[in-house]
């Protein structure tokens, strides 16, 4: 059985850091890697960079986990959107897998 995946995005490269941190510390999962997005209204945003944290474990884990890294979030910079899959099927897996961070 797959593990579940909590998707978290937020504003910034430090806030990600800070959550990832947070959801860490209060549940048994790992972060698999982190996904940013330049959107095309960069410049009304907060911050011009949008955040991509993918929680991995059990189920009870990852909601553990979000509503941590969530409330870290919101300290720093803020949420944009949150969604974990309990469940993910093959083909999410493979899409999971995928960063925009090791690209030019």
């Amino acid at each position: 059985m797959a593990q579940a995946v909590g998707m978290l995005e937020v504003f910034g490269l430090v806030t990600a850091f800070v959550a990832a941190d947070a959801g860490c510390k209060a549940a048994d999962v790992t972060v698999e890697h982190f996904d940013k997005n330049k959107p095309g209204n960069a410049d009304a945003l907060p911050v011009p960079l949008i955040v991509c944290i993918k929680f991995r474990g059990e189920v009870a884990a990852v909601e553990a986990a979000m509503q941590a890294a969530e409330a870290a979030a919101e300290g720093v910079s803020g949420v944009v959107d949150k969604y974990i899959i309990a469940n993910p099927e093959d083909g999410t897996q493979k899409m999971l897998k995928l960063n925009a961070f090791d690209k030019n």
